[in-house]
């Protein structure tokens, strides 16, 4: 297969460029005219050919930042489900498409989707290229929507997997709004108060040489560290943030950090119905549209996230390959909670495993809007107790040498 660069006027009169891949030149002139174009020049590409024609497809003055956003990929994919139902072919189906979109990494790709579909490649296989935005999920159940003729139902199925597992995500990051802004305003208040206030305090108590209290002295040494030596602190944040994100990078002390993480009051507990809606959303997901089920278990660990739970759901895929059931490596791992592990055990004996994979999903995304409702329920007279406790502190720390300058004072 080789490449031809071709001139070619469209039906518009415009004259295009692009590149083709072709076994011969005569076959690339015939699939030139198949895409509605009439060619005056087919020559075999160079690479400077092949830049101009990537540069080409964005169009004049067509330019765009970023990648493709989850919202645009459900609402493409949403929209290509109906037309190919209305009963419009892929590839006309993926040409409105492009035509409908604005400037966009979307578009850019689509046109190249479509570029390959006409080259004779499927249309799992033209995703497959582009893996940094349809990941391994989006394309094994395309595939397996075209090996079972249901491609609409499947690509139905994937808008609204993607359009649930983002709600849940915007559910977790929004939860967590309210607190890091309020913990972000009262810092700030508090840094205020040890870098301007303090130090005009101090200034005054020098001015009188009066006796400090040891409550005192150490808000001023607090305060003078935050104004001379908050390096330190940016510092010791940025290198620990750093340090976390090497050893992750390293299999044994992520599993470790993974398996402190499930530990953790509260926060272990909100990580693990996470990880178990994903797991049965995904699974549930991939099995009813016809995805083999260690395939699905393969696609499924790697949406996980957490080193303990994608061991257990390889376990899981050991078992199954063995002959064995979903259900008992599940309970084994002390990972899924024993309501999760009985409800998939009844939908292996009755047939329904799919069914009731995507009713536990449904069930622990309620979970994690309910645990993290708590959580922040929790959070907040803890945060309102230790900023009261801190502003106590510089405040008493402030007004008690205060007490003493006026019985001074008073005394003489």
């Amino acid at each position: 297969m080789a490449k031809y660069a071709y001139k070619a006027m469209n039906r518009d009169g415009k004259e295009v460029f692009g590149v083709i891949d072709s076994e011969t030149n005569a076959l690339a002139i015939n699939d030139i005219k198949n895409l509605g174009l009439f060619p005056t020049v087919v020559r075999e590409a160079t690479k400077s050919d092949e830049r101009r024609a990537r540069r080409s497809k964005k169009g004049p003055g067509e330019f765009y930042m970023g990648g493709i956003k989850t919202k645009h990929l459900v609402v493409m994919t949403r929209q290509l489900s109906t037309l190919i139902d209305a009963g419009l072919p892929l590839l006309r189906s993926i040409n409105i498409l492009i035509a409908q979109q604005k400037a966009s990494k979307l578009k850019d790709v689509l046109r190249e989707v479509a570029g390959d579909i006409q080259a004779g490649s499927t249309f799992s296989e033209a995703l497959s290229k582009h893996t940094k935005y349809f990941d391994r999920l989006y394309v094994n159940m395309v595939r397996a929507g075209e090996v079972g003729g249901m491609l609409e139902v499947v690509l139905q199925r994937l808008s609204i997997f993607m359009e649930r597992r983002q709600a849940l995500k915007r559910r977790v990051k929004g939860a967590m709004i309210y607190p890091i802004a309020v913990l972000l305003i009262a810092g700030g208040i508090v840094w205020f108060l040890l870098t301007y206030i303090v130090p005009e305090f101090a200034q005054v108590f020098a001015d009188f040489d009066a006796q400090l209290p040891a409550m005192t002295l150490m808000l001023i040494d607090i305060g003078d560290f935050c104004r001379f030596k908050w390096w330190i602190v940016v510092l010791s944040i940025t290198t620990s943030i750093n340090v976390l994100r090497i050893l992750g990078k390293f299999k044994t002390t992520k599993r470790i950090m993974d398996r402190v993480w499930l530990k953790l009051p509260l926060i272990g507990d909100l990580v693990t119905k996470v990880a178990v809606a994903r797991f049965a959303r995904t699974l549930g997901t991939l099995i009813t549209s016809g995805v083999p089920i260690l395939q699905s278990l393969k696609i499924t660990k790697e949406t996980i996230g957490n080193e303990v739970i994608e061991n257990a759901i390889m376990k899981v895929h050991d078992s199954i390959k063995e002959g064995d059931t979903i259900a008992a490596p599940l309970d084994e791992s002390k990972v899924f909670p024993a309501m999760v592990v009985n409800m998939i055990d009844v939908g292996e004996e009755t047939g329904s495993l799919d069914t009731m994979l995507l009713k536990v999903a449904d069930i622990y995304d309620a979970e994690v809007e309910a645990a993290v409702e708590a959580m922040l329920r929790l959070m907040e007279p803890i945060i309102i107790v230790v900023l009261g406790g801190i502003i106590g502190f510089i405040v008493i720390s402030l007004y008690l040498p205060i007490f003493s300058l006026a019985d001074a004072i008073s005394g003489q």
